[in-house]
């Protein structure tokens, strides 16, 4: 089977670049990044209840040889068809190996770094509409899912949002205009039990101050493992520096 006709049974469309979450005029950043979140949710290792998991990372891995490849992907866009016998589909090549060259662990300064140069960029008011939009102005839900959020940095997420809501760039939600006040009250009670545990983590742990961002972050992953997943994954995706293997060493 070909790999269009493989994405569309997997994915349910042939369009490699609705594959990975694309649109055709990505840059190759964006399509990498697309490549390393969509291959997250469907890796072997981490979608033990998908059956079709391993068929669908190694069909993600080719996806991405085709585009990160600039002539595979000109004769993909301009007659959208696929070279089939070239090295980037090689069947026999293993696409676990090939994934994780691309992306290496990060390393806490990563974090640190990211974090000074997100917060108040446009990648960071981007998101932000995003997550208005997706969940409809609920703070909650966005606090939770917005890359380096914490509680001191509601005050300023709001003036950004509400910013964008006064340019007309986004559309007013009842949930973000009209939150009660005892909402914000349970969410800051919330951030602060976390953060009081954190500490807590920290003391028993013997951490330094810098480690205590570690502190932090495992204690968000007990508490809200969808976002700490999140949060490293696109750091991972920002982060780890592009290289190449041939990895032909059999499929994962």
């Amino acid at each position: 089977m070909g790999l269009l006709d493989q994405c569309e049974e997997l994915f349910k469309t042939s369009n490699l670049y609705d594959v990975i979450g694309v649109t055709k005029d990505a840059s190759e950043a964006e399509i990498r990044r697309g490549y390393y979140k969509v291959s997250l949710q469907v890796h072997p290792d981490r979608a033990t209840g998908d059956e079709q998991a391993t068929a669908k990372f190694q069909a993600l891995g080719k996806v991405y040889a085709v585009l990160s490849d600039a002539d595979q992907r000109a004769i993909y866009d301009e007659q959208g068809v696929i070279d089939e016998e070239s090295d980037s589909v090689d069947r026999d090549r293993n696409w676990e190996e090939y994934w994780r060259t691309m992306f290496p662990k990060i390393t806490l300064q990563d974090i640190l770094d990211f974090e000074k140069s997100y917060k108040d960029s446009e990648e960071e008011k981007h998101d932000l509409m995003r997550a208005y939009e997706e969940h409809k102005g609920d703070m909650d839900k966005i606090m939770e899912n917005v890359l380096c959020a914490t509680q001191e940095d509601e005050p300023r997420i709001r003036a950004i949002l509400q910013c964008a809501l006064d340019s007309k760039e986004l559309p007013p939600h009842r949930a973000f205009t009209n939150e009660s006040a005892k909402k914000k009250s349970v969410r800051k009670r919330k951030a602060d039990k976390e953060r009081k545990e954190a500490e807590e983590m920290q003391k028993e742990m013997g951490l330094d101050s810098e480690d205590s961002l570690v502190a932090m972050i495992k204690k968000n992953q007990k508490s809200k493992e969808a976002g700490f997943n999140n949060l490293m994954d696109d750091l991972e995706a920002k982060y780890c520096k592009k290289k190449t293997s041939s990895g032909r060493k059999g499929k994962k």
